[in-house]
């Protein structure tokens, strides 16, 4: 008993002597770590009152409080080292390290970028879409045209489904198809080549320079994105009507960047941090905007005395059928038409779950809010 006793006391010791030298090394490591923080530019491309830029500087925020002072990411509002529209270009060249942007605003170089954020309308919503991005092949073949295609040093995160993007704000309604022709219109990507099948001229700006616009008679209507973004940069002041609903952007997503030699050259728990990082802030940029977007969108109707109305089934149809047109044009490039089929097997497999599995939330609406839907 005596020896069993001892023998335990001298185990007991043992472990505690190993947990203090554990405990030790505990403390010591982050202090090691901290010593050799590696710090990433990134620049955004949106104003800084945009709630994209709040967005952006959430995902910052998750990635330097994650990486427990080993990486920091300094962020930069749109403009401050590139044109919002060039952080493509900042980032490959690593004139800035990493980027908070959208596909779209670089399909320029190839129109392929646009089929990750804001292609033709297969049914899916942009929280399917990133489904497909993540488990459907989507992201390996984003990777294909990144790394085989554009041969561009850039690695890149796609985050944050967003809703559907308004037919945006005029200063008459849109009462069918044909008030489109020929009205000046902004939009981005290949929306822009969806508005001029229809008969819409169309100028690409970006979000700061859309108002302005629209007071000098360049444009004489416009989309960005969201009522929140829409009011902070103030589209009420210079249309009164926002048509709500539209084909030509019904899926889009944040692409976060960054310089791809500066990504390869971190640790593998820094590179963790920054993919999971995207990955936690997307659902929260997700839940912020339903609370954001909705409050706005009630003060556009209540302060601002907007009028805002539901696009007509006219303007869906038209633009339904100039998809088509387009979709028979784009599939004329090889990797374009495999990025599409690959989209509408995710489509055909995952919306046809969810439309059949779906409860009918309209129902459930009118019946608790008799009236308020009048659409």
């Amino acid at each position: 008993m005596a020896k069993n006793k001892l023998s335990t006391i001298a185990t007991r010791r043992k472990f505690l002597g190993g947990a203090a030298v554990a405990g030790v090394a505990t403390i010591a490591m982050p202090q090691v770590s901290r010593a050799q923080t590696v710090t990433l530019k990134m620049q955004g491309s949106w104003g800084a009152k945009d709630v994209f830029n709040e967005m952006a500087e959430d995902y910052v925020k998750r990635v330097n409080e994650m990486a427990s002072g080993r990486l920091k990411i300094d962020y930069l509002v749109g403009g401050a080292v590139v044109h919002p529209f060039q952080v493509l270009d900042g980032v490959h060249n690593g004139v800035i390290d990493g980027a908070h942007t959208v596909t779209v605003y670089w399909y320029g170089k190839h129109k392929a970028a646009s089929l990750f954020g804001t292609g033709p309308v297969f049914g899916f919503n942009a929280n399917e879409g990133l489904g497909w991005i993540h488990n459907g092949g989507g992201y390996q073949l984003f990777e294909e045209l990144q790394t085989q295609i554009m041969k561009v040093n850039v690695k890149s995160f796609f985050v944050m489904p967003m809703p559907t993007q308004p037919l945006g704000w005029f200063k008459k309604p849109i009462t069918k198809a044909a008030d489109l022709k020929g009205l000046k219109y902004r939009t981005v990507g290949l929306a822009a080549d969806l508005f001029q099948a229809m008969g819409t001229p169309v100028t690409q700006l970006p979000g700061g320079e859309i108002v302005p616009a629209m007071e000098r008679g360049v444009i004489d209507g416009f989309e960005f994105n969201n009522p929140t973004s829409d009011r902070r940069f103030g589209a009420q002041d210079v249309a009164k009507y926002y048509m709500m609903g539209s084909h030509h952007q019904a899926t889009e997503y944040f692409e976060i960047m960054f310089n791809r030699t500066k990504y390869n050259a971190l640790p593998k728990e820094l590179q963790a941090v920054l993919q999971y990082s995207a990955e936690a802030v997307s659902s929260a940029n997700e839940w912020k905007a339903m609370d954001y977007y909705s409050k706005d969108l009630q003060e556009l109707i209540t302060k601002d005395k907007v009028n805002v109305l539901r696009t007509p089934k006219d303007v869906f149809d038209a633009q339904i059928k100039a998809w088509d047109v387009l979709i028979k044009d784009l599939e004329k490039d090889a990797f374009m038409k495999k990025v599409m089929d690959s989209q509408r097997a995710w489509v055909k497999r995952v919306v046809y779950y969810g439309m059949y599995n779906a409860t009918d939330y309209r129902g459930a609406f009118d019946h608790h809010f008799p009236g308020v839907l009048k659409i």
